[in-house]
């Protein structure tokens, strides 16, 4: 079977299982842009990998916005089950067609106890998908896909199949406002005078997740809901951030604010918290 038939077949299936976004990465790639240490590699991680199959699935913008909500938290684990499941039988259907394969679980950790402990993960979806020509990543770490910015979840298939790749994105799609480094709750973000992204403390990032896991309404996710990168933002009518420049000063002020009520009433049920953002 050629290189391109396998392709068609591979985005066929995918498709079929669920996956919106779908890239090809030639494992070559960690190498040429040598951006993570060689441990975190994927052919460091599985010898026989020749290509790195990056899948994404959106996370909706108006119940992203609604977070911290229990709301949100199903989203999350809804996209997370869907991506760990269409990537094992992405694998099986691969091994099948005589080409060896595994995927990497969209997560890398069993609890954020752990992952305080020893970070970070021990595979990058990010750089996966970056590789894989599915985006490029923003101030905030994030991988930012044009159609949805960084309002998307990601999970590998490593195969040992050898496949064309997408051409990588070239143009940086942050738009560098900062904004989410301005509303982060955990305040984790501060500029990098080395870099152009952010300087990460994920210590804070992750002890805040503890505090929403407490509450039933974690992740966060406010850096995803505040970026202006993103098609879906104009599907859904949110071209302007400006609401959420506003949002927590208004709702203190007057909980029944027109422009903010239907996200304190999602707030209010479900889930055990009074932080409104």
């Amino acid at each position: 079977m050629s290189e391109q038939l396998l392709r068609r077949k591979i985005l066929r299936e995918a498709k079929r299982l669920g996956a919106e976004l779908i890239g090809f990465a030639p494992v070559s790639r960690w190498a040429e842009y040598n951006e993570l240490p060689e441990q975190y590699w994927p052919q460091t991680i599985w010898k026989p990998v020749e290509t790195v199959i990056a899948l994404g699935v959106p996370m909706l913008l108006p119940i992203v916005e609604s977070t911290p909500s229990i709301n949100h938290t199903v989203l999350y684990d809804t996209t997370n089950t869907l991506l760990d499941q269409l990537a094992y039988r992405l694998a099986v259907f691969l091994n099948n067609l005589g080409h060896a394969s595994i995927f990497m679980p969209r997560d890398g950790y069993g609890s954020l106890e752990i992952l305080l402990k020893k970070m970070p993960a021990c595979f990058s979806q990010v750089y996966a998908g970056k590789y894989a020509g599915l985006g490029t990543i923003g101030y905030s770490h994030n991988l930012l896909n044009p159609r949805y910015g960084p309002r998307a979840r990601y999970v590998s298939v490593l195969t040992s199949a050898v496949l064309p790749g997408d051409p990588v994105i070239e143009k940086d799609l942050c738009k560098g406002c900062c904004i989410c480094q301005r509303l982060c709750p955990a305040q984790a973000m501060s500029p990098d005078p080395t870099s152009k992204l952010a300087r990460l403390d994920c210590v804070k990032c992750t002890e805040f997740h503890q505090q929403l896991t407490a509450e039933s309404r974690w992740p966060c996710g406010v850096c995803s809901k505040v970026c202006a990168v993103g098609e879906d933002r104009e599907l859904y009518g949110k071209k302007s951030i400006r609401t959420y420049l506003n949002e927590r000063e208004a709702i203190e002020n007057d909980p029944s604010h027109p422009d903010y009520k239907h996200l304190v009433h999602l707030r209010q049920h479900g889930s055990d918290g009074e932080r409104n953002y």
